[in-house]
């Protein structure tokens, strides 16, 4: 029987101070941290939880390095299957790639995989939608010795394929009767290579709940309820530093690598599940408590401060009698405090002829030999998935009281939204390479200029065009996304300095940090023609 969390009847009851939850609130708006999501447990209830519009409950959201946690889970099942140990050598699991002249081949196992220390040196630039994953992997250099930290994706791509390769079915088939079933679990959708293997570093989407209830059996040995669930020796294993990434530089990522788990610098006595973006769900030991969040924050440790300024300060003494929080208005907290607003626009006379052209765009041949073509998914939603849109080459507009129809093709595929312009956001579903979406649209006129804001709800970001119109016949759309490039970027080339530690080449490419927006995101020019037909 699946296992519901239970709701407690206010966070005081359980020992949360809910004015120190409001705290977090304004120190969140006052920083403009994007947290989409947010859940506090304490002795197993949920003390509080918040979907900020336009995210909800029931809405799976894109968790990025929160799947290492998952495959890690998928480890621990395998290791009590007997499938394979944490000693097993790689190449006894895919022996076609053995090489006995490759001394760290050979001693390449299991536990260096799931603790990050393979020592292998993956290509971040290949193709993967060319190039075999797996051979990729084994044909790849070394950085060093296996037993020697350094945060590879690919690592957990493998122990997906070891997996599969010895278990003969799909990690969210063997996942689904451990794990999925039991913790009440949609099976999750999650990225795979082109042989159907879960990317396993990346690539799954779950909701928020979802989440909690997995840190919650660690947080319990293992246990959801009176059920075990987890192994009780891997979920006290798991969480335990057992790689030294002292190299690294933010504050919670040099604590100790654990099997995909970090542990934290903020508070010591915790771990965490950590996703790009601000994707976390936190374990409080001392204090029997869980924060679960999920945002579009490029700046990961500016997000963690923010948790660590407020929690586990906002811990106190239980108050069973409790029945309601000491905050009047606490459960409508979050609508004071919305991602998205629609606002009520203008209709100008342009409108009219715009509703019988078409805005067609050239193909922009930079983007698309370096595989980055503009989608209406902005690039740091899709920049790890092997199907990408992209090449938005002709746009309608119809315009009606209240809103806006927008219609355009990319990448062969059309689709067709609806976007408020009366003050409310209007939802909707588009589909690209093969994905749909779930998507909250508003557009408005800003003097000569539309803007409209499409944001696919169960991924960290919102795609902005701004359109403008020069004379009869000439247009601009400027793509922008949120969380911002300039943001993203410079949470890469960070990312990059952990990873290249060779000083002169990394101030080298941080010169052009400030270029990546300019590239990636371009102006693109068209033409107005008449419109064919209609949507």
């Amino acid at each position: 029987m699946a296992y519901s969390l239970e709701r407690a009847k206010c966070p005081e009851e359980v020992g949360v101070d809910s004015k120190e939850i409001v705290e977090f609130f304004e120190d969140m708006k006052e920083n403009k941290l994007d947290f989409h999501s947010f859940m506090v447990l304490r002795g197993g209830k949920v003390a509080c939880e918040f979907y900020r519009a336009p995210f909800s409950a029931g809405t799976p959201h894109q968790v990025y390095s929160v799947s290492k946690s998952f495959t890690a889970t998928a480890v621990g099942f395998a290791l009590e299957a007997g499938l394979f140990t944490l000693d097993t050598k790689l190449i006894e699991i895919f022996p076609e790639y053995d090489d006995p002249t490759d001394e760290r081949l050979q001693a390449l196992t299991v536990r260096h995989l799931v603790s990050m220390t393979s020592g292998k040196n993956i290509d971040v630039l290949a193709d993967k939608a060319k190039v075999d994953w797996v051979e990729l992997f084994f044909k790849s250099g070394w950085y060093g010795d296996p037993g020697t930290f350094r945060y590879v994706n690919e690592n957990f791509y493998m122990l997906c394929a070891a997996i599969v390769r010895t278990a003969g079915m799909s990690v969210r088939e063997f996942l689904t009767p451990r794990l999925f079933e039991p913790l009440g679990m949609d099976v999750p959708y999650w990225e795979t290579d082109q042989n159907g293997v879960e990317a396993g570093g990346w690539g799954l989407f779950i909701k928020l709940e979802d989440l909690a209830k997995l840190m919650l059996c660690y947080a319990h040995g293992g246990k959801l309820g009176d059920r075990q669930v987890l192994p009780p020796s891997w979920a006290q294993e798991a969480p335990a530093a057992h790689a030294d990434n002292s190299t690294c530089i933010p504050l919670d990522a040099v604590q100790g690598y654990c099997y995909g788990f970090w542990r934290c610098g903020g508070d010591p006595d915790s771990y965490r599940a950590d996703g790009m973006f601000s994707q976390f769900g936190i374990v409080f030991e001392k204090e029997d408590a869980i924060v679960i969040s999920f945002g579009g924050i490029a700046d990961e440790q500016s997000a963690r401060d923010c948790i660590w300024r407020h929690f586990p300060k906002a811990f106190i003494e239980p108050d069973k009698k409790a029945k309601t929080a000491a905050v009047p208005d606490f459960d409508a907290l979050a609508d004071r405090y919305p991602l998205d607003e629609a606002v009520n626009s203008t209709h100008p006379l342009r409108e009219a002829v715009l509703n019988n052209n078409t805005a067609v765009f050239r193909k922009k041949l930079l983007l698309n030999l370096i595989g980055y073509p503009v989608s209406m998914v902005p690039l740091s939603v899709n920049y790890m998935d092997i199907r990408r849109g992209g090449n938005i080459t002709d746009v309608n507009f119809t315009f009606r009281d209240d809103e806006c129809q927008l219609s355009w093709s990319e990448n062969g595929e059309r689709n067709t939204v609806l976007c408020g312009m009366n003050g409310r956001l209007k939802y909707g579903e588009m589909t690209l390479c093969g994905r749909t979406y779930t998507v909250c649209c508003s557009a408005r006129w800003d003097d000569d200029a539309l803007i409209v804001d499409v944001r696919p709800v169960s991924t960290v970001a919102k795609r902005r065009l701004t359109f403008r119109f020069r004379g009869d016949k000439n247009v601009l759309m400027k793509p922008s996304s949120s969380p911002c490039l300039e943001d993203v970027a410079d949470s890469l080339f960070t990312s990059f300095e952990e990873i290249i530690h060779v000083k002169p080449l990394v101030d080298f490419l941080r010169r052009f940090e400030p270029l990546v927006p300019m590239i990636v995101e371009p102006t693109h020019h068209g033409r107005l023609v008449p419109r064919k037909g209609s949507d």
